[in-house]
């Protein structure tokens, strides 16, 4: 099951190790991490895109993603997305998701900023971005589905019990919390409300 490929490296860092080697919003990572074959940025904000952890994974041939303002001049080649575009690189299909606030005003909607959904022979899996219960998630039914719930810059656990609604997928991972914002209760107070079956991670720094 492709939850099982999936790591927590802690805030809104995610390994997924499938036929791919596919990090999103790689920050705080280790030096000796394995290379990437695609990194995928939701955002401009330093916890996401961060060209120190992204130079420690990325090799000449890594594929990197992302919006118009996270434009990368180093290793790899650069694509940018905005919301509703699809690429299909090696097999695995990126989707663009809009990610934006709906009460707060860090992340707005015409900044173009970026959920993704990725789907993998392995399976699919839809990442949200710093974003709120937006309606763009209905109904897009990913296997798994990576839920903010730190509040503050994102929604928080009882809106993502709503987005989980939303979106159908099978299972949910909570992340957003433990550094700079939220705490593992936000996570438990997710998997006690939501029906859909929550797993927490334990994150890999």
């Amino acid at each position: 099951m492709i939850e099982d490929k999936i790591t927590w490296l802690g805030h809104a860092s995610f390994l997924i190790d499938v036929e791919k080697v596919i990090y999103i919003d790689p920050w705080k990572v280790k030096s000796r991490s394995k290379k990437a074959d695609m990194i995928l940025i939701s955002h401009a904000h330093y916890d996401h895109y961060s060209v120190d952890d992204i130079k420690k994974i990325a090799a000449k041939d890594t594929t990197i993603i992302g919006p118009a303002d996270c434009v990368w001049d180093g290793v790899g080649t650069h694509f940018v997305m905005k919301p509703g575009d699809t690429k299909t690189i090696d097999g695995v299909t990126i989707t663009a998701i809009p990610a934006y606030n709906t009460n707060k005003a860090f992340h707005q909607k015409q900044n173009g900023w970026l959920g993704f959904m990725i789907e993998t022979a392995e399976g699919s899996v839809y990442y949200a971005g710093d974003t709120d219960c937006i309606d763009e998630m209905k109904g897009l039914a990913p296997d798994v589905a990576l839920l903010p719930v730190g509040g503050t810059y994102t929604m928080n656990a009882e809106d993502a019990v709503r987005a989980a609604k939303l979106i159908n997928a099978a299972v949910i991972i909570p992340y957003h919390y433990g550094d700079i914002v939220g705490s593992l209760a936000d996570a438990e107070r997710l998997r006690e409300k939501c029906e859909t079956t929550t797993i927490i991670k334990k994150a890999h720094k």
